[in-house]
């Protein structure tokens, strides 16, 4: 990466921590809504910067950039398709959540069903961020750093080693942020980040572009659209990774949750200091979302162009591309911005972890009487074993799959979906008991396992239903299941949500308008590369 790079580099990346640090000192740490959703003082910009980023990382961008190297535009559903889901968040799910005054989605769940279904559910997001998210992180942004910016030359050590060290390295700074900086140190370097990888994570496409045009932005679009055209169709066939019907069936149901309950993504929002600003927040992030192809998608397309298919492997595409394209002085700049992203992912889910853990099982069941500084406290002890715990685990993942993005969704789909179907049973019905929530995750859970893990590979992948088809399936089996229970054994007395008057709850005039803006535009771009 050169001497001048590594500097920049490091400047950077201390220039950010500075930051948060200065603009996070006056944040109560020691009591719960402090640590855990930033004192309840989250503004907009800070909410949409840090949801974007905590979404964009190396699995993102490497994973979606591979998979449109591979198979062209048709896997922008992954990120317009989101929007949507954003606005459905921000206009039915986050007043209901931040009128009742949650810090976690389990805790809506205690509220809405019983103390038991807020410890399975708590317990199924720490498993799924355990044993899938970050380690994953973990590996994918250190072999992302290692390859793309040659650590192993700058530092002189062997690929193993260096994989190690860059592990260790992310680790180590994104669990100070999360541990000990809590929520909104998370959100504010998130946010700072945030404006670094929207410009660098541009001017990618735009130098790659310049690259197919000879030094003309706009006639290397003309010569990547005309000699490419296979790649610039959004529907995708029965054999691609998103067929079109899955549009309809599986995928909105996984934005949703991602966007509407995954603690690790919702807890910015609950950290509004109003409706109002949850509102702006979420709206801005679903219209950022909306340019989220051109950061992912299309330099897979260029990549494909400049290297006329030839990649033996897919995920190779944005590390190549940066390298052959960007100029040596931006490189260090974007190391740093990719640093932050790669952080980003990992604190957040790390300090969602945190905040499970001290807030639905410490205070639950091993210290009922725990203050709010005790549970601080526990809660930080716990993200320390969970952190060396992952960067020891990250570097044995060696053999990670190809097609990194598409394997974390299917995986996450364990407890994904079945969480989904108990939250919004939860929100939409009055009478459906809390055995029916037990029963939900049961079922989904068990079911989707059996699908995916036992009966697909005994059929065949080629012979089997797409995933986000099985997926659609089983919630709409495990809804009929817990509507039938609720017919049968209705809840009494019935659920009554409360009003914890924890912020203001004036609703933003314009989310609505802007929310119906924002779904046009995404509709309107199937129907421009269609």
């Amino acid at each position: 990466m050169g001497t001048l790079n590594f500097v920049v580099f490091l400047g950077c990346t201390a220039l950010v921590a500075y930051l948060s640090y200065l603009w996070t000192r006056g944040t109560d740490e020691h009591h719960s809504d402090g640590y855990f959703l930033g004192g309840r003082s989250l503004t907009a910009p800070v909410i949409a910067g840090s949801l974007l980023l905590t979404n964009l990382s190396t699995e993102q961008i490497v994973g979606l950039t591979g998979q449109a190297y591979a198979e062209g535009i048709l896997v922008m559903a992954w990120e317009t398709l989101a929007a949507i889901a954003i606005v459905v968040t921000a206009l039915v799910l986050l007043p209901r959540y931040l009128r009742s005054g949650i810090s976690t989605i389990p805790a809506f769940l205690e509220e809405r069903y019983d103390a038991q279904t807020k410890t399975i559910t708590s317990l199924l997001f720490l498993s799924g961020y355990v044993i899938v998210l970050l380690p994953i992180v973990l590996y994918s942004g250190a072999l992302a750093l290692s390859t793309m910016f040659d650590v192993p030359a700058v530092l002189g050590v062997s690929d193993r080693a260096a994989l190690w060290i860059t592990v260790w390295a992310i680790g180590i700074v994104g669990s100070i942020y999360a541990i000990f900086g809590g929520l909104k140190a998370v959100a504010v370097s998130d946010t700072i980040n945030a404006v670094g990888l929207f410009v660098g994570g541009l001017l990618v496409p735009v130098f790659g572009l310049m690259a197919i045009g000879g030094g003309s932005l706009t006639r290397g679009l003309s010569v990547l659209w005309a000699e490419n055209p296979e790649k610039f169709d959004a529907v995708g066939g029965p054999d691609s990774s998103i067929p079109i019907a899955t549009i309809f069936t599986g995928m909105m149901l996984v934005q949703l949750f991602y966007w509407g309950t995954n603690q690790a993504i919702i807890q910015r929002a609950l950290g509004a200091k109003d409706l109002k600003e949850g509102q702006k927040g979420l709206i801005l992030a679903g219209f950022l979302k909306i340019f989220g192809p051109v950061i992912v998608v299309l330099p897979g397309i260029i990549a494909w162009h400049l290297f006329d298919g030839g990649l033996d492997v897919a995920d190779q595409a944005y590390p190549r591309l940066v390298t052959e394209v960007l100029p040596f002085p931006l490189r260090g700049f974007f190391a740093a911005v990719l640093f932050g992203a790669i952080l980003s992912s990992f604190n957040s889910a790390l300090n969602s972890s945190v905040t499970l853990f001290g807030v639905d099982i410490y205070r639950q069941y091993f210290n009922t009487g725990a203050s709010d500084s005790q549970v601080v406290t526990a809660g930080k002890r716990f993200g320390i074993v969970l952190a060396i715990a992952s960067m020891t685990i990250a570097p044995f993942i060696a053999n990670a799959p190809q097609g990194l993005f598409g394997y974390l969704q299917e995986v996450n789909g364990c407890y994904s979906i079945p969480i989904l179907t108990i939250i919004l049973v939860g929100i939409f019905t009055r009478r459906v008991p809390p055995i029916a929530a037990k029963i939900g995750l049961a079922s989904g859970v068990g079911l989707y396992i059996i699908s995916q893990f036992v009966l697909k590979p005994a059929v065949g992948a080629e012979n089997y239903p797409h995933f986000l088809h099985v997926m659609a399936v089983l919630f709409v089996l495990n809804v009929c299941i817990m509507l039938l229970i609720g017919k049968l054994r209705p809840m009494e007395p019935a659920y009554a949500p409360r009003d914890s008057h924890a912020v203001d709850m004036t609703p933003w005039p314009m989310a609505r308008p802007l929310g119906f803006v924002i779904v046009a535009v995404v509709v309107s771009t199937y129907f421009i590369f269609t």
